[in-house]
Formats: C-alpha cells, structure tokens, sequence
C-alpha cells in the first residue's frame, strides 16, 4: 500500500468503531479485492480507493435513528473531498463513488463495472465462512440481538424489515444470526459476479450453514 493509499487508511480508521465494520473489515476487503484482480484488466487505484472507502460513513448510519441515511450513497458523498486532496482526477473519483455505492447487498444500486463487482463480491466474502460467524455474534452483541432465534421470515419481513426480505432492518434487536441467514447469505453465492467469489463462498458458506445447524441442535439439547 503506498503512501497516497495509508493516507486513506489513516483517514478511514478514525471513523470506524471496533465492531463488526472496523478497520480489520476494511483491510479484509482490501486484500480480497487486489486477490480477486488478479489477471483481470482493472483501474487497481480505483478499486484499492474504493475498498478502503466503502465503509466510511458507517458509524453516520449507525447513530441514524430516522433509519434514513443509507452508509455506501454516504460514504461515496464523503469520499469526494478526501479523493480530491489527494489528487485524483474527477473521472477516478466519480469512478471510486460509484463503485462505493453499488458495494451493498441490501440496495437496487447493482455493480456495473468490474471494480464495482469486485467490490461487492470482497464486501460479501467477508460474511461468510468462520470470519463471517465471528462478526455475525459480534454484531450481536453490539446491537443486543439474539444469539438464537428463529422466526417466520415472510412474518419477520412484514414486521422488521419494511415488507422486504433483504429490507433495512428497522429494530436490531430482534434480529439473529440464523434470521441473517435467512434472509441475506444463503443468497450471496448466486448474487456475486466474479467466479473465483463463487468458489470462494460456496465453501464458505456451507461452514458456516453447518455451524448454525450444530449451533441450533445444542441449544435444543440434541447433542
């Protein structure tokens, strides 16, 4: 990472809070977007920019209590000044924001260019497999959720998450790890763009579907 990119870095870390979305999230995302580049014809400062960016205005969506701020249409609003004080051109930046604002999975902003669609894909690498059950309970535990529920999702949807199944979630304290699944990452492998992302995630995401079943049979005391 040269010196233009620790910049970026420095910038993004003092937003950030250590939780679920902090700075380890960022440079995951980093290091799976330059993995996924590979012998692909990308603009690599474009998505090494983006990536360190994507997040940026996460704690703003966090503290929003009108549940109206959306953190990647944010983040790419607060990437502007910051890209531009470092020089880049008005089409790179534009380039960067545009990536940063189709990175999330619950949103009708869908990837367009390769660097956007590796951006997506690294984004939701990163809550699959061990480390995606790791950050899944410390979501948890920051937003006082449950550890175990399970729940209608058709009735959940219409209760929690504005009608959609892959709607914001509106009260995070009924949510689980089980309902994430449910309604979010059984879905991803066949909603990401690159093949390796695909590979990646399929094997991940059994690990992780196999924990949630080992989970479920321990708390009902089945093994």
């Amino acid at each position: 990472m040269n010196q233009k990119f620790e910049k970026i870095k420095a910038i993004v870390e003092k937003t950030l809070s250590r939780s679920a979305h902090d700075l380890a999230h960022i440079i995951r995302v980093y290091n799976i977007c330059l993995r996924l580049a590979k012998n692909k014809k990308v603009d690599i400062q474009v998505l090494q920019a983006a990536a360190l960016l994507h997040d940026i205005a996460r704690e703003k969506e966090n503290n929003d209590k009108t549940g109206k701020i959306d953190h990647a249409v944010e983040s790419a609003k607060m990437a502007s000044p910051i890209l531009k004080n470092l020089d880049f051109s008005n089409e790179k930046i534009k380039h960067i924001q545009e990536c940063i604002v189709s990175h999330r999975y619950k949103t009708e902003n869908e990837p367009k260019t390769i660097e956007a669609k590796i951006l997506f894909d690294a984004d939701k690498l990163d809550v699959t497999g061990a480390i995606g059950i790791a950050r899944a309970f410390a979501w948890v535990g920051q937003n006082n959720a449950h550890i175990y529920r399970k729940a209608d999702i058709k009735k959940y949807a219409k209760e929690n998450t504005g009608g959609k199944i892959n709607g914001r979630i509106r009260d995070n304290t009924k949510h689980s790890p089980q309902i994430e699944y449910e309604t979010k990452n059984k879905f991803l492998c066949d909603k990401m763009f690159t093949p390796e992302a695909k590979k990646i995630c399929k094997k991940r995401m059994k690990f992780f579907k196999n924990f949630l079943d080992v989970l479920e049979k321990e708390i009902k005391e089945q093994i």
